[in-house]
């Protein structure tokens, strides 16, 4: 074999795989060749050991006008002659090694994902996952990570309207950071990824070209890491003041009709870009690497290829329209340069100053080895799921005591420490803010309003992959039904650790199963996604932590519903079970058996059927204007989601239910399907009747009240000692 070992591991390649591209292309590649292979055959961009898996997600719902994976985005038909586009993904690798940078890149690189669909982006969210949080290293990663989002988000004047932030020292060596952006666009002026006719010119847009980014996607992405030293030339630099004006510049070029094909150049750089857009109009390609504007002088074919520089798009147009479009480009001051063009043989040739550099076939590229490993079930399991929960003894604190705790704790304290850094009023369309279960957009010019929200929970997908994976989508969801919006499509980022390991192929293996089954019962397609693997440091792997952004339609963005009481004397009710449960199954990977026991153990459940009716209840009630208030009763369980709806409504909260048995499960089991909803007493006829035609179990637990926090006779505090316990991260920071 004529490459050492060395160079293929840093091409993320084994030895089987180098010798099938030499058979597939009947001779032993060159360096560069070998370099394109590496990228396009990474797990990053080739999904080795998930695309088969992924198959799983299929649907024809009517709304869709994407099929999965053939383009940067998912796209949903909304009505009215508009869609929406969005996408999640991950900028793990890079956040970890300098979390600035990497969370910014993560933001721009989303962004263009978008906008290359012709969609103008009209929302960010995220989902970000952190070590222990005393931890000085967790500090300096969340502080980079955080600043990074906002410092490019606020730049380029999207807004960043929700998410999500956990922290557990399953995450102390690899962060996650995961990134999602919605668009806005007109139906008919939808743009896809492709080469064009033959004949048809290759232009390079936005930034010049550096060394920044290189092996980013097989080096860093598609595999381990332990020292991050070496790895900090391949997390690229953002410049998101260049990503605003390349915005307005590409959308203003899509929408004209002058060009044929948009796509952006993130991870493996030109080299995915122009391959994939090959492939998409079953074209070949010529690429002059002489003619890429560059940034660093001296640059081999090699590194122009594979530069993960930021700030760039590739366009695809007829020659007769190049000057109109380099007008534009011009008009907005970036550069516009010809860098090669579409053939009709079906090969990927690299030019440099007219010697032929790399002669490959688009589909040997595209068509890497697809995995699909036996396992079995981890052992692991058997020793979690089978823990008698009967063990754990209520603890010595009182109930009151716990509950301070909590809401102090890092995942249920409040995230303004987060939020207060993201501006998510710009272009005005906000109607429900960060802080909330999920954020709501009015959609200008229609009574239509946008929800979406992100969700995810390691500890539970710990404890049974397969439940974990249906509740990730089911409290994305519930988080979108309680501002009153129907979900309608679903996109996910699966990070996981090495899936060369049995334990994680099977985690993977079946959080994707149970994705697949809560969207098949929920009749919500999942239309986009990333797969984000080898998340794992000094051979220890993450929780498997499968992250959904649900996004959902309201026909009248004026009926919704936020987290907050309203008004004292209003009825709370538990929507979804017949009364407050104390059964010990419920305590299962909670956080009050994390927090307070130090234990993750037991085994998570879910009916997802019941699920979907309660959701379809609690956008009745809100559409109907009967409940005033509506709250996901998830993470903390009952009496933090209370003490939440209390403390935003700066209200408080009286309280009457049977807690005879175990008032730990009771106040803080994480029993699935439960929405707190508050009503005025006098509708309680007309909740009663939605409830009884939707099938749904309900529970009147106390009303609302003002200035105390009561539950039974066992707690009773002051909503200023709530407020301050509740506090934010800042103070767990210092």
């Amino acid at each position: 074999m004529v490459f050492d070992k060395k160079i293929l591991e840093d091409l993320a390649l084994s030895e089987l795989e180098y010798s099938m591209i030499a058979d597939r292309i009947g001779r032993e590649p060159n360096q560069l060749e070998l370099g394109l292979f590496g990228s396009l055959w990474s797990e990053h961009c080739g999904y080795k050991h998930s695309k088969l898996l992924l198959k799983q997600f299929v649907s024809n719902n009517p709304r869709i006008l994407v099929k999965l994976g053939d383009e940067n985005a998912g796209v949903i038909d909304i009505g009215d002659g508009l869609a929406i586009v969005f996408k999640i993904e991950s900028h793990n690798h890079p956040s970890a090694i300098e979390p600035y940078e990497g969370a910014a890149t993560g933001v721009g690189g989303i962004v263009r994902d978008i906008f290359a669909m012709g969609a103008r982006p009209i929302a960010l969210l995220n989902s970000l996952r952190f070590g222990a949080i005393a931890d000085s290293r967790t500090q300096y990663l969340f502080d980079g990570v955080v600043g990074g989002i906002s410092g490019y988000g606020n730049c380029i004047g999207i807004p960043n309207i929700g998410g999500e932030v956990g922290f557990s020292d399953s995450y102390s060596g690899n962060p996650l950071v995961n990134a999602m952006c919605m668009g806005l666009l007109k139906t008919d002026e939808l743009t896809k990824a492709t080469a064009g006719e033959d004949g048809s010119l290759l232009v390079l847009v936005g930034s010049g070209t550096g060394r920044d980014g290189i092996h980013g996607a097989s080096g860093l992405a598609s595999r381990t890491f332990d020292d991050d030293r070496e790895l900090r030339p391949t997390v690229q630099v953002g410049n998101p003041f260049l990503e605003k004006v390349l915005i307005e510049a590409c959308l203003e070029v899509a929408h004209s009709g002058k060009i044929e094909g948009l796509q952006d150049l993130g991870a493996a750089g030109l080299t995915s870009a122009a391959v994939e857009c090959a492939a998409s109009g079953n074209a070949g390609i010529e690429i002059y690497v002489d003619k890429v504007p560059l940034r660093d002088s001296g640059m081999e074919p090699y590194e122009i290829m594979l530069s993960e520089t930021q700030e760039r798009m590739l366009i695809s147009l007829h020659p007769n329209n190049f000057e109109y479009v380099k007008n534009v480009f011009t008009r907005w001051d970036v550069d516009c340069t010809v860098i090669g063009s579409t053939t009709k043989d079906g090969r990927v040739k690299v030019f440099e100053r007219g010697s032929l550099k790399a002669d490959l076939p688009v589909g040997v590229l595209t068509d890497p080895p697809l995995y699909r490993l036996d396992v079995e079930r981890p052992v692991y399991l058997d020793s979690v799921n089978h823990f008698d929960l009967r063990s754990v003894e209520l603890p010595e604190k009182e109930p009151a005591d716990v509950l301070l705790a909590l809401l102090a704790s890092p995942n249920v304290a409040s995230k303004y420490a987060v939020f207060r850094r993201y501006d998510h009023q710009v272009q005005t369309n906000t109607v429900i803010p960060p802080g909330n279960d999920g954020a709501l957009l009015r959609i200008k010019g229609t009574s239509k309003g946008l929800a979406a929200a992100t969700d995810g929970n390691g500890r539970l997908c710990y404890l049974d992959p397969y439940i974990g994976g249906m509740i990730a989508v089911a409290e994305a969801c519930r988080n979108v039904s309680c501002t009153g919006a129907e979900p309608i499509a679903l996109t996910n980022c699966l990070n996981f650790g090495n899936p060369e390991k049995s334990e994680v192929y099977f985690q993977l293996e079946q959080s994707i199963r149970g994705i697949a089954k809560a969207s098949e019962t929920f009749g919500i397609p999942v239309i986009s996604g990333n797969v984000s693997l080898y998340n794992e440091t000094r051979n220890e792997p993450i929780y498997p932590t499968p992250i959904v952004g649900a996004v959902g339609l309201t026909e009248n963005v004026n009926k919704h519903c936020d987290i907050a009481f309203q008004q004292p004397g209003d009825i709370v009710i538990l929507l979804g079970v017949p009364s407050v449960s104390t059964c010990m199954e419920e305590l299962s990977g909670s956080e009050y058996l994390s927090e307070i026991h130090h234990k993750v153990a037991g085994k998570p459940s879910i009916d997802i059927k019941k699920e979907v009716a309660v959701q379809k209840t609690c956008r009745e009630l809100i559409s109907s204007s009967i409940a005033k208030s509506a709250h996901d009763c998830s993470e903390g369980g009952l009496a933090i989601t209370l003490a939440e709806s209390a403390i935003a409504g700066e209200l408080g909260f009286e309280g009457k239910f049977d807690l005879s048995e175990r008032w730990d499960v009771g106040l803080f089991g994480e029993g699935q399907s439960r929405i707190v909803v508050s009503i005025d007493s006098a509708d309680i006829d007309s909740f009663s009747s939605i409830c009884r035609e939707n099938q749904v179990e309900y529970c009147v637990i106390g009303e609302v009240g003002s200035g105390t926090f009561v539950i039974n006779e066992i707690i009773e505090l002051e909503m200023q000692l709530l407020q301050d316990r509740l506090g934010s991260l800042e103070r767990l920071l210092t």
